[in-house]
């Protein structure tokens, strides 16, 4: 498995085989990976005895609500709680290449799980990402839109493919 540095990471943008909406400052673009902001929408999980199927057609929008978090203020994720929050860039990317979205470890040592499973994104994607937000500490912890929560990790591909599945609209 291969993964593009940074000067491939640039050249790919140049090059539009990477387009980020809104731009990313190059700054936020690591050795290997590029930081990605939190979005102002939240989905928090609703209390109450219901069992949930866990089924191909079962949706989470059915055990959730949405709130949206105005710049400078903050989405409070209690201790064991966790949350779905999106991205704030839209992500596109040619069908020649995938990727990782990953936590930072800066936010990881506070006992912030940034993006719990489902970590692949495929080739051929235009849309935001939807965040698994996790609170593993004993602390309640803010989380402000804005904020360099996470990382993402491009890799080439060997052949190309274009992802039309489900969540290719990826909203929260």
């Amino acid at each position: 498995m291969a993964v593009l540095c940074r000067d491939e990471i640039l050249k790919a943008l140049r090059n539009k085989e990477i387009v980020i909406t809104p731009e990313v400052d190059q700054k936020f673009i690591g050795p290997a990976s590029m930081d990605l902001s939190l979005g102002n929408e939240f989905r928090y999980f609703q209390t109450g005895p219901a069992v949930v199927p866990v089924q191909e057609d079962t949706d989470y929008k059915d055990i959730t609500e949405k709130v949206f978090i105005e710049d400078g203020h903050c989405f409070v994720l209690l201790p064991g709680q966790s949350c779905l929050g999106i991205t704030r860039e839209t992500v596109k990317l040619s069908p020649r290449i995938c990727g990782l979205l990953e936590g930072r470890s800066r936010f990881a040592r506070l006992g912030l799980f940034v993006h719990i499973t489902a970590s692949f994104i495929n080739p051929g994607i235009e849309n935001q990402q939807v965040l698994e937000i996790y609170n593993s500490s004993n602390h309640a912890l803010e989380l402000y839109p804005g904020t360099k929560i996470c990382q993402f990790v491009f890799m080439p591909t060997k052949g190309e493919a274009t992802y039309t599945g489900q969540y290719r609209d990826n909203q929260l």
